[in-house]
């Protein structure tokens, strides 16, 4: 009686795995004829923004580069406003 309940279990897990899997590939199917022309275009606006931030970047670099060392380079001592000499 057991090993036939052990059968039945382990033939409805097979028959349910091959379910899922039919599901899933009619999922993606469906997906991919919904996105298929959409998807192209998004790829290709992505790219089209990522070139245009690269150009950007290019153009830039030099001179925030060389703000960000005379920001950093530009040691001016002083004494903070909160120091008490006299304790």
């Amino acid at each position: 009686k057991n090993r036939r309940l052990k059968q039945a279990k382990a033939a409805a897990q097979a028959e349910i795995e091959q379910y899922r899997r039919q599901r899933e590939k009619e999922f993606k199917a469906k997906e991919a004829a919904a996105l298929g022309s959409r998807g192209s275009c998004v790829e290709k606006e992505t790219q089209e923004k990522r070139t245009i931030l690269q150009t950007y970047f290019r153009q830039n670099r030099d001179e925030v580069f060389d703000n960000l060392l005379a920001f950093v380079c530009d040691i001016q001592p002083e004494i903070h406003e909160n120091y008490c000499i006299n304790g």
